[in-house]
């Protein structure tokens, strides 16, 4: 079966900085684009960030300018490197991807908390 493992999360102060990865394994078609959405308590899903294997990347503008997405298609991995981490961005982050059938596969999720 296909897996999505993401990791990579826990507790950092405000202003710091997390990776995250999110590893997918199994029988997979070819990837065509890798997702990370979050949420927190409270509030509805986000997309915060994609990417596709035309090199198109999308950034939700709560995290724009912070988050860089970045996939290794051929190894089925990406990363989600954010920085200047703020208290909101405090939330379950899930990996998504879809491959060439336009299947979807979701990650079990990395919790993510900015506090001080």
């Amino acid at each position: 079966q296909v897996q999505l493992v993401e990791s990579g999360g826990g507790l950092v102060q405000p202003g710091g900085s997390l990776t995250l990865s999110c590893v997918v394994s199994g029988s997979v078609f070819a990837i065509t684009t890798m997702d990370w959405y979050r949420q927190a308590p409270g509030k509805q899903r986000e997309r915060v960030a994609a990417i596709t294997t035309e090199g198109t990347t999308y950034y939700s503008d709560s995290v724009k300018g912070r988050f860089t997405i970045s996939v290794d298609f051929a190894k089925d991995t990406g990363l989600l490197q954010m920085d200047s981490l703020k208290p909101d961005d405090t939330a379950v982050y899930y990996c998504h991807v879809h491959d060439i059938r336009d299947f979807g596969y979701w990650g079990q999720g990395t919790q993510v908390n900015v506090s001080s």
